[in-house]
């Protein structure tokens, strides 16, 4: 059974920071693209930042770009998902997801998805 489990989500101040984990089993990690997905209230899943199989390649949206990195521990199948100044308009769930493929023409095919958690970002 494919399971993704995130942690590390809360509450923050605009401009900080913080660090999501995703742990994964069920499925060869190594073999697979990543995402980081999110769904600010009332609005639909935006793509945030993909990595390839080996860790490379990543690619971040526009809203991202400069403040968040995505990496990988292919030895603890684990997916990261670094935060940096951070903002209200970031408020939202947050969810790894896993690509059908090993590369990034796969980063917005997913065929599974972790529970989700939540980040918001309020003074």
């Amino acid at each position: 059974e494919v399971q993704l489990v995130e942690s590390g989500g809360g509450l923050v101040r605009p401009g900080g920071s913080l660090r999501l984990s995703c742990v994964t089993s069920g499925f060869t990690f190594n073999h697979y693209a990543m995402s980081w997905v999110r769904q600010a209230p009332g609005k639909g899943l935006e793509w945030v930042l993909g990595i390839n199989f080996i860790g490379g390649n990543v690619v971040s949206a526009d809203s991202v770009k400069g403040r968040f990195t995505i990496s990988r521990d292919n030895d603890k199948n684990t997916l990261f998902l670094q935060m940096n100044s951070l903002k209200p308009e970031d408020t939202a769930v947050y969810y790894c997801a896993k690509s059908t493929g090993s590369y990034s023409e796969s980063y917005l095919s997913n065929d599974y998805w972790g529970q989700g958690i939540q980040v918001t970002v309020s003074s």
